[in-house]
């Protein structure tokens, strides 16, 4: 436990290091020693919590995960553009829950920012205990198109636990599905 922990700071330190010669833009002697002192000073003030992480990446998976998500950026950049280009209807939009299947801290932290990615959607809230995220998103119409974006997030969700998802997470994703009742919120 206590090897993890220095394992866990010492990674820290080094990627706090890594970007503050980023940001002097040379690789010096001065700025790699003046790093680790700002490093050693941040992680001493600023303790990072503990991060538990079970599982591991499988490469398929991220393969997978990699290529969905570049599609859904291109098809969602498209119809984004083509609503703010359309003349006369204003799109409406609203505040859908999604509870998650696998509502663990990494999986809903990376679904959040792939849904935040992806142009259309936006996360308002993450609620942490209930494993909820509400996401306001462009262009639903009605109940049909809430479920439909419902559906997607979940299968964003799948990729996610599929790419990095430890074995319990695996089968827990496969397991019955929780009640998905309608939740739009105030539609704009």
């Amino acid at each position: 436990m206590i090897a993890g922990k220095w394992r866990d700071r010492c990674v820290a330190a080094a990627a706090l290091t890594g970007i503050w010669m980023l940001l002097w833009g040379s690789v010096t002697w001065l700025t790699l020693i003046g790093g680790l002192i700002i490093a050693v000073i941040v992680l001493a003030v600023f303790p990072l919590p503990p991060v538990t992480y079970a599982g591991r990446v499988h490469p398929l998976g991220v393969l997978q995960f990699a290529v969905r998500f570049a599609a859904d950026l291109v098809v969602s950049s498209v119809q984004v553009a083509i609503l703010a280009f359309r003349p006369g209807r204003v799109p409406r939009s609203a505040v859908i829950a999604v509870p998650l299947r696998v509502p663990s801290d990494l999986g809903l932290t990376l679904t959040g920012e792939a849904l935040s990615l992806v142009p259309g959607s936006l996360i308002v809230e993450a609620d942490r205990e209930t494993g909820v995220l509400y996401v306001h998103v462009l262009n639903v119409v009605d109940t049909a198109d809430a479920e439909r974006f419902r559906r997607q997030v979940l299968a964003l969700e799948h990729r996610i636990v599929h790419a990095f998802g430890s074995a319990t997470e695996r089968r827990a994703y496969h397991e019955e599905t929780p009640a998905m009742t309608s939740s739009i919120k105030a539609p704009t």
